[in-house]
């Protein structure tokens, strides 16, 4: 037995102080420089199902991050789910960080009135007749009601004060804005209200309500993220796209409610200060994050219009979830200063409205260079050139049909029956293959989560206890990446950048379903200790990564109902800086879809 003990502890010794451990084995696979590797099969890693809620959250939190947990556990998760490809890739292309591209032509850049002239030419596009029944109230049913006079911003401003009180004392509270002040509100409303009769209404979004994200800075409201630590005071300062909007005489109703710090796509936030937004399609399932209050307060018909940001989909997945209409812009198009610095180089701030035309609207306003904002010094201007075009005639459509039929049956149905009604007004359909997708996904979630945990690296030290369960188990997961991680998903983004902008040499946009499944059930426990689900997260940013990671703008529009009533949307996606062709095609897929359901929870505040 002695011997033994000896030879164990040799063994140790020799491991422990002389063994190189600095050196882990692995065959290199290289890659060919601009060139995808041919021989890959499509397909994605199957993620276990770790569902983790209750007491099993709390388990995994604790052990997450022990020492044993950031030695042992964690590295086998991420083994588990492919994480470590990166690791075993040659990338011979130079990193890019920030996925800003150069416009491809010598553009003039913005002068004056020229957003001014894209608006009036968006107003004037026609709109698609109503369906029969129900319809979400648009930006334009707000303006119709202001300059008849039947109604005006103050009466509409009291009417979403009562609703925004009727919400909060349900027996479901919705919790989709979080921060609002009746007085603030009304102020808004009644200079509005003067505006129209005075006959000097500010631009199409005077009077409109609208709600921005708790990430983003809004005076006079606490700037909290999603948590309960930040934002002690009130804030003085207004973010950009804020003080775009309040020069645009939007009425801006309160900060709407997120997940807390973006880390989830769920929208579950069981803090004291936000609590679980509801679906307003079934309050049983989630909104989808980050941006859950914002596609919440859209779909209850509390504003046509809210501001979120999409770092990972979290602008488009709530919108998804929630059957309305979502923009994440190019990155660098809209100025993200005064959102909390979470991502630096894969969010983009946009809005979530009920239509398309809504979105063109909004997107007009609150684009363009902002001069404490680099990354968009260079975009070029405006430009909606054939936006209401009355066909899709010369417009080419592609589609890797391997990656659009990786989702739910419903999904996969709906959507191409979309596809197939844009041929009608004389698209013409092009398959193509996007390569290396498995390697997009890996390489996103290490840049943005790489991004994240850095930038959040003393609220994590110091502030651990007063996160959620899922936040403080998706900061030590984020803690497993190195430099070698990031450097290589850069390289990665390099190449990935590079294949799509010779796509996009032969067609002008890729549609694919916006989400694989339906809004994710929600169950007791998550309203008490929150919840995490690898499985359900990696599908659900399935389709949203690759505009993230690359920069490149996409829509996501309704295009059905599920059979269980919940909401399916088809997602557009377009080359830098041409977001008009996402509005083109976008505008032909809302006449797709047969009707509007009503959701469960909804309020009419133009009544």
């Amino acid at each position: 037995m002695e011997l033994i003990w000896l030879v164990l502890l040799v063994i140790v010794f020799y491991f422990g102080l002389f063994h190189r451990g600095s050196w882990v084995w692995t065959k290199p696979v290289v890659r060919e420089k601009g060139t995808a590797d041919g021989s890959l099969p499509y397909g994605f890693t199957d993620v276990p199902a770790m569902r983790l809620s209750g007491l099993s959250l709390k388990v995994a939190t604790h052990l997450s991050n022990t020492i044993f947990g950031q030695l042992i556990l964690v590295p086998l998760i991420m083994r588990m789910t492919n994480i470590t490809l990166l690791r075993r890739l040659v990338i011979p292309e130079d990193p890019v960080f920030i996925p800003v591209v150069v416009p491809e032509s010598n553009i003039e850049p913005p002068r004056e009135g020229r957003s001014d002239s894209i608006l009036n030419e968006v107003l004037q596009l026609s709109v698609t007749e109503e369906r029969p029944g129900f319809n979400f109230k648009s930006i334009s049913d707000f303006l119709e009601g202001y300059k008849s006079g039947k109604i005006t911003p103050t009466q509409v401003a009291k009417n979403i004060i009562s609703a925004l009180e009727d919400a909060d004392q349900a027996v479901t509270p919705l919790r989709a804005i979080v921060q609002y002040e009746g007085d603030e509100i009304i102020k808004m409303a009644e200079a509005s209200t003067a505006r129209y009769r005075a006959n000097a209404s500010l631009s199409p979004l005077d009077g409109i309500p609208v709600c921005v994200k708790e990430e983003i800075k809004v005076v006079p409201y606490y700037h909290r993220v999603g948590t309960v630590y930040l934002g002690k005071e009130r804030e003085t300062e207004d973010a950009t796209v804020t003080r775009k909007l309040r020069e645009a005489g939007a009425v801006i109703i309160g900060v709407s409610n997120m997940h807390e710090l973006g880390l989830g796509i769920t929208g579950c936030n069981v803090n004291r200060y936000h609590g679980v937004p509801r679906n307003p399609y079934s309050p049983h399932h989630f909104t989808g994050g980050s941006s859950s209050g914002s596609g919440a307060a859209v779909a209850a018909g509390l504003c046509p219009l809210a501001i979120g940001s999409d770092g990972g989909g979290s602008v488009r997945i709530p919108a998804s979830f929630c059957g309305v209409v979502g923009l994440k812009v190019t990155f660098g198009r809209i100025s993200t200063i005064g959102s909390h610095p979470l991502s630096y180089s894969t969010v983009s701030l946009g809005p979530i409205c009920t239509s398309v035309k809504d979105a063109a609207i909004s997107y007009a306003i609150l684009a363009g260079p902002d001069p404490n904002y680099p990354y968009g010094l260079q975009q070029p201007p405006l430009n909606f050139h054939n936006i209401g075009n009355p066909d899709l005639k010369n417009i080419k459509i592609g589609i890797d049909w391997k990656f659009f039929k990786d989702c739910d049956t419903e999904i996969f149905d709906a959507c191409q029956k979309a596809v197939q009604y844009l041929k009608s007004f004389g698209a013409t359909l092009v398959d193509l293959h996007i390569p290396e997708l498995e390697e997009v996904r890996i390489s996103h979630i290490a840049c943005i989560l790489s991004e994240i945990r850095q930038s959040l690296h003393v609220d994590f030290n110091n502030h651990y206890d007063k996160m959620n369960l899922d936040t403080r188990t998706i900061l030590a997961l984020s803690s497993y990446f190195t430099a070698l991680d990031y450097i290589q998903a850069n390289r990665q983004r390099s190449r990935t950048m590079q294949f799509l902008k010779e796509i996009f040499n032969d067609v002008q946009c890729i549609i694919t379903p916006a989400i694989p499944c339906t809004a994710v059930p929600s169950e007791p426990s998550d309203f008490i200790t929150g919840c995490s689900d690898s499985r359900t997260l990696y599908c659900t940013i399935r389709y949203m990564q690759l505009a993230n990671f690359t920069g490149i703008p996409s829509l996501v529009v309704p295009v059905g109902y599920s059979f269980a009533g919940l909401p399916i949307n088809i997602q557009i996606m377009g080359k830098w800086w041409d977001e008009a062709i996402l509005f083109r095609v976008g505008m032909k897929v809302e006449q797709f879809r047969a009707e509007t359901k009503k959701p469960q929870i909804y309020y009419d505040v133009l009544q």
